[in-house]
Protein backbone atom coordinates (compact mmCIF):
# COMPACT_ATOMS: atom_id res chain seq x y z
CA UNK A 1 0.00 0.00 0.00
CA UNK A 2 1.32 3.43 -0.92
CA UNK A 3 1.19 6.51 1.27
CA UNK A 4 -2.20 7.91 2.19
CA UNK A 5 -3.00 10.97 0.07
CA UNK A 6 -4.08 13.96 2.17
CA UNK A 7 -5.43 17.25 0.82
CA UNK A 8 -5.41 20.10 3.34
CA UNK A 9 -7.80 22.72 2.01
CA UNK A 10 -8.08 26.18 3.55
CA UNK A 11 -9.72 29.54 3.10
CA UNK A 12 -8.01 32.36 4.94
CA UNK A 13 -8.48 36.12 4.85
CA UNK A 14 -5.60 37.26 7.05
CA UNK A 15 -3.57 34.10 7.60
CA UNK A 16 -4.98 32.25 10.62
CA UNK A 17 -6.44 29.30 8.73
CA UNK A 18 -3.44 29.19 6.45
CA UNK A 19 -1.31 28.66 9.56
CA UNK A 20 -3.67 25.96 10.84
CA UNK A 21 -3.52 24.29 7.43
CA UNK A 22 0.27 24.40 7.44
CA UNK A 23 0.36 22.68 10.83
CA UNK A 24 -2.11 20.08 9.59
CA UNK A 25 0.06 19.47 6.52
CA UNK A 26 3.10 19.03 8.77
CA UNK A 27 1.21 16.58 10.97
CA UNK A 28 0.06 14.61 7.95
CA UNK A 29 3.60 14.36 6.60
CA UNK A 30 4.90 13.29 10.01
CA UNK A 31 2.37 10.46 9.87
CA UNK A 32 3.65 9.36 6.46
CA UNK A 33 1.02 10.92 4.20
CA UNK A 34 1.57 12.44 0.78
CA UNK A 35 0.20 15.95 1.30
CA UNK A 36 -1.18 18.68 -0.92
CA UNK A 37 -1.72 22.09 0.72
CA UNK A 38 -4.42 23.90 -1.25
CA UNK A 39 -6.44 27.09 -1.02
CA UNK A 40 -10.06 27.70 -1.94
CA UNK A 41 -10.58 30.19 -4.80
CA UNK A 42 -11.09 33.77 -3.62
CA UNK A 43 -14.42 35.28 -4.69
CA UNK A 44 -14.21 38.71 -3.06
CA UNK A 45 -13.84 41.69 -5.43
CA UNK A 46 -10.33 43.06 -5.68
CA UNK A 47 -11.45 46.49 -4.51
CA UNK A 48 -12.80 44.96 -1.30
CA UNK A 49 -9.51 43.18 -0.66
CA UNK A 50 -7.54 46.35 -1.31
CA UNK A 51 -9.54 48.17 1.36
CA UNK A 52 -8.12 45.82 4.02
CA UNK A 53 -4.27 45.94 4.17
CA UNK A 54 -4.02 42.69 6.17
CA UNK A 55 -6.23 40.88 3.66
CA UNK A 56 -4.22 42.20 0.73
CA UNK A 57 -0.97 41.20 2.44
CA UNK A 58 -2.27 37.66 2.97
CA UNK A 59 -3.48 37.32 -0.63
CA UNK A 60 -0.02 38.30 -1.82
CA UNK A 61 1.58 35.91 0.67
CA UNK A 62 -0.32 32.85 -0.58
CA UNK A 63 -0.28 33.69 -4.29
CA UNK A 64 1.92 30.67 -5.03
CA UNK A 65 -0.21 28.19 -3.05
CA UNK A 66 -2.14 26.02 -5.55
CA UNK A 67 -5.90 26.49 -5.79
CA UNK A 68 -7.91 23.36 -5.06
CA UNK A 69 -9.55 21.57 -7.99
CA UNK A 70 -12.01 18.71 -8.34
CA UNK A 71 -9.07 16.56 -9.43
CA UNK A 72 -7.49 17.13 -6.02
CA UNK A 73 -10.63 15.81 -4.32
CA UNK A 74 -10.66 12.72 -6.49
CA UNK A 75 -6.93 12.18 -5.83
CA UNK A 76 -7.16 12.43 -2.05
CA UNK A 77 -7.92 9.62 0.38
CA UNK A 78 -8.38 12.17 3.18
CA UNK A 79 -9.36 15.84 3.39
CA UNK A 80 -8.86 18.40 6.13
CA UNK A 81 -10.68 21.72 5.81
CA UNK A 82 -9.70 24.87 7.71
CA UNK A 83 -11.85 28.00 7.44
CA UNK A 84 -13.05 31.01 9.42
CA UNK A 85 -16.66 31.17 10.49
CA UNK A 86 -19.07 33.54 8.77
CA UNK A 87 -22.12 34.09 10.98
CA UNK A 88 -21.82 30.51 12.21
CA UNK A 89 -21.46 28.98 8.76
CA UNK A 90 -18.63 28.21 6.36
CA UNK A 91 -17.37 31.09 4.16
CA UNK A 92 -19.08 31.52 0.81
CA UNK A 93 -15.79 30.73 -0.92
CA UNK A 94 -15.77 27.17 0.44
CA UNK A 95 -19.51 26.72 -0.09
CA UNK A 96 -19.15 27.78 -3.72
CA UNK A 97 -16.38 25.22 -4.26
CA UNK A 98 -18.36 22.44 -2.58
CA UNK A 99 -21.32 23.33 -4.80
CA UNK A 100 -19.21 22.42 -7.85
CA UNK A 101 -18.60 18.84 -6.69
CA UNK A 102 -21.91 17.44 -7.98
CA UNK A 103 -20.37 15.47 -10.84
CA UNK A 104 -17.91 13.72 -8.51
CA UNK A 105 -20.73 13.06 -6.03
CA UNK A 106 -23.02 11.69 -8.76
CA UNK A 107 -20.38 9.20 -9.87
CA UNK A 108 -19.56 8.11 -6.32
CA UNK A 109 -16.06 9.59 -6.40
CA UNK A 110 -16.40 11.17 -2.96
CA UNK A 111 -17.66 8.10 -1.10
CA UNK A 112 -15.47 7.02 1.85
CA UNK A 113 -13.24 10.08 1.73
CA UNK A 114 -11.96 10.56 5.26
CA UNK A 115 -12.75 14.12 6.35
CA UNK A 116 -11.93 16.38 9.28
CA UNK A 117 -12.34 20.15 9.77
CA UNK A 118 -11.07 23.13 11.75
CA UNK A 119 -12.33 26.68 12.20
CA UNK A 120 -11.59 30.11 13.68
CA UNK A 121 -13.54 33.13 14.90
CA UNK A 122 -12.92 36.39 16.74
CA UNK A 123 -14.85 35.31 19.85
CA UNK A 124 -14.66 32.14 21.98
CA UNK A 125 -18.29 31.33 21.09
CA UNK A 126 -18.28 32.90 17.64
CA UNK A 127 -19.63 29.92 15.74
CA UNK A 128 -16.58 27.70 15.35
CA UNK A 129 -18.36 24.49 16.31
CA UNK A 130 -21.35 25.24 14.10
CA UNK A 131 -19.07 26.01 11.17
CA UNK A 132 -17.28 22.66 11.53
CA UNK A 133 -20.59 20.81 11.86
CA UNK A 134 -21.87 22.61 8.75
CA UNK A 135 -18.91 21.30 6.77
CA UNK A 136 -19.59 17.82 8.11
CA UNK A 137 -23.24 18.08 7.04
CA UNK A 138 -22.12 18.49 3.43
CA UNK A 139 -19.74 15.57 3.86
CA UNK A 140 -22.55 13.27 5.02
CA UNK A 141 -24.14 13.77 1.61
CA UNK A 142 -20.88 12.64 0.01
CA UNK A 143 -20.86 9.42 2.04
CA UNK A 144 -17.61 10.59 3.60
CA UNK A 145 -16.23 9.24 6.86
CA UNK A 146 -15.99 12.00 9.46
CA UNK A 147 -13.00 11.90 11.79
CA UNK A 148 -13.36 14.27 14.71
CA UNK A 149 -10.57 14.59 17.28
CA UNK A 150 -12.94 14.03 20.19
CA UNK A 151 -10.90 13.93 23.40
CA UNK A 152 -8.28 11.53 22.13
CA UNK A 153 -5.25 13.56 23.20
CA UNK A 154 -4.42 16.01 26.04
CA UNK A 155 -3.55 18.70 23.48
CA UNK A 156 -7.27 19.08 22.73
CA UNK A 157 -7.88 20.49 26.21
CA UNK A 158 -5.04 23.00 25.91
CA UNK A 159 -6.56 24.08 22.60
CA UNK A 160 -9.95 24.80 24.16
CA UNK A 161 -11.58 21.37 24.15
CA UNK A 162 -13.55 21.39 20.89
CA UNK A 163 -14.32 17.70 20.17
CA UNK A 164 -15.60 18.35 16.63
CA UNK A 165 -12.38 19.81 15.28
CA UNK A 166 -9.64 22.13 16.41
CA UNK A 167 -10.86 25.71 16.68
CA UNK A 168 -9.15 28.92 17.65
CA UNK A 169 -10.08 32.40 18.82
CA UNK A 170 -8.26 35.24 17.04
CA UNK A 171 -8.04 38.66 18.67
CA UNK A 172 -5.90 41.55 17.43
CA UNK A 173 -4.48 39.24 14.78
CA UNK A 174 -3.19 36.68 17.28
CA UNK A 175 -4.41 33.22 18.25
CA UNK A 176 -5.64 33.13 21.84
CA UNK A 177 -5.37 29.37 22.37
CA UNK A 178 -2.27 27.23 21.82
CA UNK A 179 -3.54 24.91 19.11
CA UNK A 180 -0.50 23.71 17.17
CA UNK A 181 -0.25 20.35 18.94
CA UNK A 182 -4.01 19.79 18.66
CA UNK A 183 -3.98 20.52 14.93
CA UNK A 184 -1.12 18.09 14.37
CA UNK A 185 -2.87 15.42 16.44
CA UNK A 186 -6.07 15.90 14.45
CA UNK A 187 -4.16 15.55 11.19
CA UNK A 188 -2.35 12.43 12.35
CA UNK A 189 -5.61 10.88 13.55
CA UNK A 190 -7.21 11.65 10.17
CA UNK A 191 -4.31 10.01 8.33
CA UNK A 192 -4.41 6.95 10.60
CA UNK A 193 -8.12 6.39 9.93
CA UNK A 194 -7.52 6.90 6.20
CA UNK A 195 -4.83 4.22 6.33
CA UNK A 196 -7.35 1.76 7.78
CA UNK A 197 -9.96 2.65 5.16
CA UNK A 198 -7.52 2.39 2.26
CA UNK A 199 -6.11 -0.92 3.56
CA UNK A 200 -9.61 -2.33 4.02
CA UNK A 201 -10.66 -1.43 0.49
CA UNK A 202 -7.70 -3.12 -1.19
Amino acid sequence: MGAVKLAVIFYSMTGTNYRLAQWAAEGGKEQGAEVRLLQVPELAPEETILENPAWKEHVDHVKDVPVVTLQDLEWADALIFSVPTRYGTMPGQLKQFLDTTGKLWFHGKLVNKVVSAMASAQNPHGGQEQTILGIYTAMYHWGAIIVSPGYTDPSLFTAGGNPYGTSVTVQNGKMVEDVQAAVKHQAKRTVDVAKWIVAGSN
